[in-house]
């Protein structure tokens, strides 16, 4: 465990937006060991520590300047909703020179929702992937054609850089990084502090322009909550539509409705993330894990991991897992 807790500056800029500006301190506060000793240290900077206007009527006032970024071992950008970033997608020279100073001494820097026009305004993601609210998408690309943007995530992990998506997103983002840093029992301990998903991957689909779903008693929350304790067991969809009381093709439509997902895409989005939280947090061999997570063989949990983690399980373990006596605390 560190000596001292992991340094996160998050960076407001004039028309910050509220939620976003938040999100770093709520999160990665929540991130603690076992005995509530804090992870991570979050603290905010403005451009001369002056104030700046926020989303939702209030001034931010900040404690401290730009020269926070040159000690900060993460530096986050909450998004914007107004300014130069978005109307030409330039930001302020003294802001373009401490953003690419942290980066060049390698300090991790994220983005949350507009806050990648800043990040690409700095030069930060050129050539590289990136996302941002899918609603900015197009004004985006027209301002920074070098970045290769994917609207259609919630997050892009790119390494030294990451950008998620709008408003909650940010959530996720921050959530996968307390994930990547201290493993999966810490970020779903965190998540349950802040009463949010402890885990939506990346890749899933923004949810883009679809109608909110009716909360009722025909909805398929249940259904999923029933499929969760079995994904040690084959589950089929006739089972999944007999249990949610539908026909297949109706309860399939809600299904998707409800989480952007086909039945068949969910259960493996749940099947893997089970199979990291028992890779990260037990000394069950692999075949053991491929059979509890409902993988059935080694070989089929190698395959379907390797796909959506992009690495081998064995590999994942030795990466993610904590050594003996440091943080572990139970999910």
């Amino acid at each position: 465990m560190p000596a001292s807790p992991h340094r996160v500056a998050v960076l407001a800029l004039d028309g910050v937006v509220a939620l976003d500006l938040g999100t770093p301190a709520q999160v990665f506060g929540a991130a603690r060991t076992d005995d509530q000793t804090p992870l991570y240290a979050v603290a905010t900077c403005t451009p001369g520590g002056r104030p700046v206007r926020s989303t939702a009527g209030f001034q931010v006032l900040p404690e401290h300047g730009l020269d926070l970024l040159a000690a900060a071992d993460t530096v986050i950008v909450p998004g914007v909703q107004e300014g130069p970033p978005l109307t030409d997608g330039t930001v302020a020279g003294e802001v373009v020179a401490a953003l690419r100073a942290a980066h060049h001494r390698g300090a991790r820097i994220m983005s949350i929702c507009t806050g990648a026009f800043v990040l690409a305004a700095a030069g930060l993601l050129d050539d590289r992937p990136a996302t941002t609210h899918w609603a900015y998408a197009a004004r985006f690309r027209r301002l920074h054609p070098a970045v290769r943007l994917d609207p259609e995530v919630l997050f892009v992990d790119d390494g030294p850089v990451l950008t998620s998506a709008g408003v909650a997103a940010g959530v996720d983002l921050c959530l996968h990084v307390v994930r990547t840093d201290h493993g999966s029992a810490v970020a779903n301990r965190a998540a349950r502090r802040c009463v949010v998903p402890p885990w939506r991957e990346g890749g899933q689909a923004q949810y883009i322009e679809r109608p909110v779903p009716s909360v009722t008693a025909a909805g398929t929350a249940a259904t999923r909550d029933w499929a969760r304790q079995r994904l040690h067991e084959p589950v089929a969809l006739r089972e999944l539509a007999a249990h949610a009381r539908m026909s297949v093709r109706t309860f399939t439509r809600h299904f998707r409705s409800e989480t952007g997902l086909s039945p068949a895409q969910w259960l493996l989005q749940q099947r893997t993330e089970h199979a990291r939280v028992l890779l990260e947090t037990t000394d069950l061999s692999v075949d053991r894990v491929a059979r509890d997570a409902g993988f059935g063989t080694t070989a089929a949990l190698r395959q379907h991991f390797h796909t959506r983690v992009g690495v081998s399980p064995t590999a994942y373990r030795r990466t993610f897992r904590a050594p003996s006596g440091e943080v572990g605390l139970t999910a």
